[in-house]
């Protein structure tokens, strides 16, 4: 059953958001990070708003997109100061926004206000042809609360929503997943993240509805691949 579901996705490299978001990466972990994606023919790198201009001048003229973090990893930032870090990261070379939903409005009950924020974030996302990927934290919401962030979502037209920030107790599961792919159009994209570290369980995701996966561990699970393919 594990080697049937491996061989299902033969080359996981193109799901791949090769990701560092560590408080101690420096400027060398960033350009190591961005030559590794070029060469493993990853999706793109999640790297910290910080480094989006580093990456931007490594990446130049390669196929490697650059996605980075607004309002990570809690979320409760207001809208405005969200806009402004999004736009300055757009301005710098970021194509891919994953911005933290505000869990605590949404926790609240302000459904509108986190809809209008996530709305006006896609808006720019989109006038910049940049990709808004909107974190809803899995970790710390109940089937009904994952099922409610997915039509705010879908109202608010991001381009896909993500599970996790990696700094909650626990990251992705199939069961998230496939909650999530239930509840969202076909043009809504998903990204699984957050321990992400086996090859099996990385498949299982995207057999479960996952179309990106955001990991430290890409390397490792593209080499497994190669080994036993």
């Amino acid at each position: 059953m594990r080697s049937r579901l491996i061989k299902q996705v033969k080359n996981i490299a193109p799901f791949i958001d090769h990701t560092l978001l560590r408080p101690d990466a420096d400027e060398r972990m960033i350009v190591s990070l961005c030559a590794e994606a070029e060469a493993y023919k990853f999706a793109a790198v999640c790297i910290p708003p910080c480094f989006v201009k580093l990456a931007a001048n490594f990446l130049d003229g390669r196929e490697t997109k650059i996605a980075t973090v607004i309002g990570f990893p809690l979320g409760y930032q207001t809208a405005e100061v969200k806009f402004f870090e999004a736009h300055k990261a757009l301005s710098t070379g970021a194509a891919e926004i994953d911005m933290v939903m505000n869990l605590a409005a949404f926790k609240s009950g302000h459904y509108a206000e986190v809809e209008n924020e996530i709305g006006e974030m896609a808006t720019l996302c989109h006038f910049k042809n940049a990709a808004l990927k909107v974190i809803i934290e899995t970790a710390l919401l109940t089937e009904e609360e994952i099922i409610i962030a997915c039509q705010l979502c879908t109202e608010a037209e991001a381009d896909f929503v993500k599970t996790s920030t990696g700094f909650a107790k626990r990251g992705a599961s199939l069961a998230d997943i496939k909650l999530m792919r239930e509840n969202l159009p076909n043009s809504i994209q998903i990204k699984a993240s957050g321990g992400i570290r086996d090859l099996v369980f990385a498949k299982e995701l995207i057999a479960a509805g996952a179309d990106r996966l955001g990991t430290s561990a890409g390397i490792q699970l593209v080499n497994y691949e190669k080994n036993i393919l």
